[in-house]
């Protein structure tokens, strides 16, 4: 009975002590759009690799964001929350609607390093925060651009899936590709320039809802019977893989014949079966894992004063149906 007694109190010290040594850990935030999105998810598991690879750091990655991505509003108030927390050293944030969360920093002007990741803020609150990682978000929509114009040298009509309205990286990728496509700067909807035109009824907008983009991939497919191109330039609707393959097993004649092209952004598993059952010509993907783990590293040097690159660059991996196999970078 004693000794039963002596090992539950041994168990219930080191519990203690091991719940002590993480309460004393400083936390470094990174804060997505929302949970529900599976590229973030990959962006979370790249944050828990660095704890796992640093067990004996002052700091602990903690990968948080609202549970749907379309809750903008909560993302601005999850962040002020965390200024509010005494653990919190430093914070990477990915602004779903980039106004929104510069008026909030604005306001709380918190003195812990932020910086962005995977999507950054408007260039004229670039000051609120010490650097970006990820993506050259319009570099990806120029090539996106570049493998439709390789696909479709004869032009067509195009319909973009974009995302959140406000929000700054998906932006960047439409404005990167309406400038590659039509040879011109600053084209704000496509008209003709570069021979190419943008159907009534686009962009669509999916606000990062995964059933709500493959229900407008369906509908304007199915509308328009001639539509040479559907560029989802992130990967919303391929998120969706069943709901996804039910709506282009239907157009698989137009997608073997290339009579419709579709282009998508990111090259997570599912997409990836995507390319190769034929269901999409191109993925133009991100490095999310990558911008996971090296965020905390990033947030570090900055709490250091070290002088950080702005922005950095995680890159691009370009896949086809014939590199599908060997395109992703390791």
């Amino acid at each position: 009975m004693r000794k039963t007694m002596l090992l539950a109190a041994i168990a219930v010290l080191a519990l203690t002590t091991s719940q002590a040594i993480t309460q004393e850990k400083k936390t470094l935030a990174v804060v997505v759009k929302g949970l529900d999105n599976p590229f973030f998810t990959v962006l979370g598991n790249g944050c828990a690799k660095w704890n796992e690879n640093n067990p004996t750091s002052e700091y602990t990655c903690l990968y948080t964001g609202p549970a749907l991505s379309s809750d903008e509003a909560g993302e601005v108030q999850l962040v002020a929350d965390l200024l509010a927390r005494p653990d919190v050293a430093g914070i990477a944030i990915s602004p779903s609607n980039a106004p929104a969360m510069a008026a909030m920093l604005k306001e709380k002007a918190p003195t812990i390093p932020i910086m962005t990741i995977d999507a950054d803020l408007l260039p004229e609150d670039a000051a609120l925060r010490k650097t970006y990682l990820g993506t050259y978000n319009y570099d990806m929509g120029v090539k996106m651009a570049g493998h439709l114009k390789t696909l479709k040298p004869d032009g067509g009509t195009v319909c973009l899936q974009l995302g959140n309205v406000a929000a700054a990286n998906i932006n960047e990728r439409a404005a990167g590709f309406r400038d590659t496509i039509s040879g011109s700067k600053g084209i704000e909807r496509l008209k003709g320039e570069g021979g190419w035109t943008e159907i009534d009824g686009c962009p669509t907008y999916t606000n990062d809802d995964i059933p709500t983009a493959n229900q407008q991939l369906a509908d304007v497919t199915g509308a328009n019977a001639d539509l040479d191109a559907f560029i989802l330039v992130g990967g919303w609707a391929q998120f969706g893989p069943e709901a996804y393959a039910a709506t282009t097993t239907a157009l698989e004649p137009r997608l073997k014949s290339k009579e419709l092209v579709i282009i998508a952004g990111d090259t997570l598993p599912p997409q990836m079966d995507a390319l190769k059952a034929g269901h999409s010509h191109v993925q133009v993907g991100q490095r999310p894992f990558e911008m996971g783990l090296r965020a905390p590293d990033v947030l570090i040097q900055l709490i250091k004063g070290e002088t950080v690159e702005d922005p950095i660059y995680t890159g691009l991996d370009e896949c086809t149906q014939e590199t599908a196999a060997t395109c992703i970078a390791g």
